[in-house]
């Protein structure tokens, strides 16, 4: 199998199903895939809406977590529970452009890891406020872990399987969206090689943000504070 999408939700039923027809739309016909669903027991019903709505479609997967539940964790389940040659994790809220899946599959022929980037030329955002509050704080985590990456927590990301396997799970997957600057620093510490191309990130489709601006702040900073202690 090519590819595995891993979407990790939680109360996400007004965007999983249009979603996931997107993401069908924008996977070039050459390759085989499959959509994995990672659920955390949403109150909004989910996993049972996915499980309903594609029945008689095999590609579509969905894995229902009622316990040590948790937004990384739901990534690192979906991973281990894929098939594909490259794994490609996106937020389910349509923040991540599935129109961008061809470009990101293209260059990730070349590379071990293909980011998709706020802010490297040609990157964007359509939330101005949240675009300049993420820029002045990648500037901040860069400094703290040395990282050559410009959109440390972005999150829209493939990877080939076999690179991605070498790292370290359980110093990676936990906690909320600071896993991908702790995925980016032991990709970037096992050589495996990185490239970021330009993305806009949307805001989201329906449904409210499940972050908390001022929780998140001091998170990120206390597990960027960790990491850099035990480079």
């Amino acid at each position: 199998m090519n590819l595995s999408v891993i979407l990790p939700t939680y109360n996400e039923s007004g965007n999983i199903i249009e979603l996931i027809r997107a993401i069908m739309e924008n996977i070039p016909d050459k390759y085989e895939y499959e959509i994995i669903v990672v659920d955390d027991n949403s109150p909004d019903g989910t996993f049972k809406l996915v499980e309903e709505s594609f029945t008689d479609n095999p590609r579509i997967k969905s894995i229902l977590r009622m316990q040590d539940r948790g937004f990384a964790k739901s990534i690192r389940t979906g991973i281990e529970n894929s098939k594909g040659e490259r794994i490609l994790v996106m937020d389910t809220d349509f923040t991540h452009d599935p129109g961008e899946i061809p470009k990101l599959l293209h260059v990730s022929e070349v590379y071990d890891l293909v980011s998709g980037s706020r802010f490297c030329p040609g990157g964007n955002m359509q939330d101005t406020k949240h675009y300049l509050a993420s820029l002045f704080y990648n500037w901040f985590i860069r400094i703290i872990i040395h990282t050559q990456v410009q959109d440390n927590l972005g999150g829209y990301f493939i990877a080939w399987r076999k690179r991605i396997n070498l790292l370290p799970f359980d110093k990676i997957f936990f906690g909320y969206g600071e896993y991908f600057f702790r995925l980016l620093h032991y990709a970037q510490k096992n050589k495996l090689s990185i490239v970021e191309i330009p993305t806009c990130y949307n805001v989201r489709k329906v449904g409210s943000s499940k972050s908390n601006f001022v929780k998140m702040l001091f998170t990120y900073t206390v597990a960027a504070i960790k990491l850099k202690i035990n480079l």
